[in-house]
């Protein structure tokens, strides 16, 4: 927490959508307006969106990209036309575009896989871009990826300040990586944002336990919106959306398919954890000088 930030007297609800996105933007749109309908009722202040939600699997990511090189993006104005329409903070998953966060042409062919997020007003709160690229053999139908192909990795920490708290922003893979979410917790964050698309072999395996590990390392909570089923691109994602308590507890998750799930965020006892188990002052004896 900031000097000047302040824990929400009431616990702020959530809506976390998973998706099982196709290629076509316009198809996912259409899906994500119907999804984020749904997870925006009864007093929501926050909804969550998947990597890719806009997209999946497309050979056609740099042309979908230089459409979004500004804020006139057909993607980025849906998403701010979804948080006016429903008066909520939309964390934007992920989605590609030809920019850095300082505004340079990205000229190498490649694109950023950016996160987003927009306040209640659809004004553009932060935007963070993925850190850790996703090059690995998997013994599934695709056997292998490699992420840096396509995408440039980002290179800044991203902590925004919403109605539902500290939110450090994080991508997927990340999740694999503990001490970007650490300088992330000593940078105020009390909720992790975790827009995912984990392949069913690595979902299986490792999701639950990783999120679960970030969740109990930091005593925040981490939030899971995730891509989940089989795609037109043949991809099979994990699926799994859910949101992890501070103490390590799973309040809320679903398998796979599309689904929207809810929840509240209780801050009051997540600082008093904090209070009770001070691991930020233990920090300054380990590797975190």
């Amino acid at each position: 927490m900031t000097e000047d930030s302040v824990v929400p007297v009431e616990e702020p609800t959530i809506g976390v959508i998973q998706m099982v996105s196709s290629q076509r933007v316009d198809v996912n749109l259409k899906r994500a307006e119907a999804l984020i309908k749904e997870a925006a009722s009864e007093g929501v202040k926050a909804v969550f969106l998947p990597e890719n939600f806009a997209a999946l699997g497309s050979t056609q990511t740099r042309s979908i990209a230089e459409q979004e090189a500004t804020d006139k993006g057909p993607v980025r104005q849906f998403l701010v036309e979804q948080a006016q329409r429903y008066g909520c903070w939309i964390f934007g998953g992920t989605l590609p575009v030809p920019v850095r966060l300082d505004g340079s042409y990205i000229d190498s062919g490649r694109v950023r896989a950016a996160s987003f997020v927009y306040d209640g007003a659809g004004r553009q709160i932060g935007r963070y871009d993925k850190r850790h690229m996703f090059d690995v053999d998997v013994d599934d139908n695709q056997k292998s990826y490699r992420e840096s192909d396509t995408f440039e990795p980002g290179d800044q920490l991203v902590v925004v300040d919403s109605p539902i708290g500290q939110v450090g922003l994080s991508v997927c893979y990340d999740i694999r990586f503990a001490d970007l979410y650490r300088a992330l917790f000593l940078r105020g964050a009390e909720c992790f944002a975790v827009p995912s698309a984990f392949t069913t072999v690595t979902g299986e395996a490792h999701f639950e336990v990783l999120m679960r590990a970030r969740a109990v390392e930091n005593f925040s909570y981490c939030i899971a919106s995730c891509q989940g089923g089989i795609h037109d691109s043949g991809r099979m994602t994990h699926g799994h959306s859910m949101v992890v308590g501070p103490w390590g507890d799973i309040i809320v998750s679903c398998t796979e398919g599309e689904s929207v799930i809810k929840c509240k965020l209780d801050l009051a006892s997540l600082h008093e954890m904090r209070k009770e188990i001070p691991i930020e002052s233990g920090f300054k004896y380990g590797f975190h000088q």
